[in-house]
């Protein structure tokens, strides 16, 4: 590419960026985990449009270090080879002069990326990176930065965050400000997180586009897929299902499709560019952990933000997928794993385990006064406890509170939005 023409674009980045950097967004706990100080790239990746530009933006506001700013989800950069990569590097000392740090965003887009951070981190230069494809940044990054790199995983907005961009309070006692709280709640249920979306005056097909970039971009032209059409549909009824333990043979049933390797690989493909997480069942035989994996949505809003989704009245499967993302955004931070357990006796929704050792357990019922369900997840709570030897036990409601005290052991009913709340003030 001319450099005439690049430095022309990289000024508009610069611009562009400049006038971000300008707005206030709201704090997002994962940045915690960015070390700018660290010899390691700092690599930020999950979902479209979770935020992952401004998450950075914040970052580098606060850091108080000189950058450079290049955005490869530019149109003008379509094409653009690794080999021309330093021409990029030489226009950016012309557009910024002398900085510190790199902030490369959607970096994915350009082959043999990872030769070009490689030899900046020898340099010695902090390294910011943004990427929505799991695949490259995440089963390959050990590979092309050879540890290099510190992975911090982005998922939308949490409920904390959600209150923070609409101004809820949320550590009054006042029954007007528990009321809002309740509220507010009650739409993040509905609506999810993804910021932009949460902002969208005409949200109806918000979701509908999403899924199509993330498809046809992140997943069909990073993994040359012929069938797009048979993509698509599992995809959206991975959706309209969860969460659900995948079933790969019903699947290829469903679909026709030749191959149950070909099904397992479109579900796989998916889950990497983060439409779905992934829940492995709590087992010593790996097979089992492996063959019985559980898909949530990563964001509510991918379950009843679409056209022909028929799991949007489902309360109940919502309020267990928003559970679930926030214990991968919290035990992710605390070196801690989730799972969930089913045996013929009972079943347990999550499972947090420290290395070896269940930390705690948890299960989520939307609606609890019906005696005969208050009834069931407790005694399914209590087995847990005596089959994995675990004390720390939680039913998370959407508006119960107490405590129960069985046979010695206490099970804390929190509603949802009361304890995402609890735990982040508690910090």
């Amino acid at each position: 590419m001319d450099t005439r023409i690049l430095e022309e674009i990289l000024r508009d980045q610069k611009e562009d960026f400049q006038l971000l950097m300008k707005k206030n967004f709201v704090s997002r706990r994962e940045e915690n985990q960015v070390d700018l100080n660290s010899p390691l790239a700092q690599v930020v990746i999950g979902v479209r449009r979770s935020g992952k530009s401004t998450l950075c933006c914040n970052i580098l506001k606060k850091s108080g270090l000189s950058f450079a700013y290049v955005n490869f989800d530019d149109e003008r950069l379509y094409g653009l080879s690794g080999a021309e990569l330093n021409d990029v590097l030489s226009v950016l000392y012309k557009v910024y002069g002398d900085f510190e740090c790199l902030f490369i965003d959607e970096i994915q887009n350009i082959s043999e990326w990872f030769l070009f951070v490689n030899r900046l981190l020898r340099r010695e230069m902090k390294i910011l990176i943004t990427g929505s494809n799991a695949k490259l940044l995440s089963g390959e990054l050990a590979t092309h930065l050879t540890g290099r790199h510190n992975k911090i995983e982005l998922f939308p907005f949490s409920f904390h965050e959600y209150c923070d961009l609409f101004n809820i309070d949320k550590d009054s006692k006042t029954t007007k400000e528990i009321a809002f709280r309740r509220e507010a709640f009650d739409n993040y249920l509905k609506t999810g997180g993804f910021p932009e979306l949460l902002k969208c005056r005409v949200p109806k097909n918000y979701i509908d586009t999403l899924m199509k970039n993330i498809i046809e971009t992140d997943i069909c032209q990073r993994y040359r897929i012929k069938y797009m059409s048979t993509l698509s549909k599992i995809a959206w009824h991975l959706m309209n299902i969860a969460p659900t333990v995948v079933n790969y043979c019903d699947l290829q049933d469903i679909f026709a499709v030749k191959s149950l390797h070909t099904v397992e690989n479109y579900a796989a493909y998916c889950k990497n560019a983060y439409i779905f997480a992934g829940l492995q069942k709590y087992s010593a035989k790996s097979r089992q952990r492996i063959t019985n994996e559980k898909f949530y949505c990563i964001d509510v809003a991918m379950m009843n933000g679409r056209e022909n989704a028929f799991s949007g009245e489902n309360l109940g499967w919502r309020l267990e997928n928003i559970v679930f993302i926030e214990l991968l955004r919290r035990c992710k931070s605390q070196m801690q794993d989730v799972y969930y357990y089913s045996d013929r006796s009972c079943e347990i929704d999550f499972v947090v385990c420290e290395r070896n050792k269940v930390a705690s357990l948890y299960q989520v019922s939307y609606d609890i006064l019906a005696e005969k369900t208050k009834k069931r997840e407790i005694s399914a709570l209590l087995q847990g406890a005596r089959k994995l030897n675990c004390s720390d036990l939680y039913l998370i409601t959407d508006h119960e509170f107490g405590d129960i005290e069985e046979n010695g052991i206490t099970i804390k009913i929190r509603p949802a939005f009361d304890w995402v709340l609890e735990y982040m003030q508690n910090r």
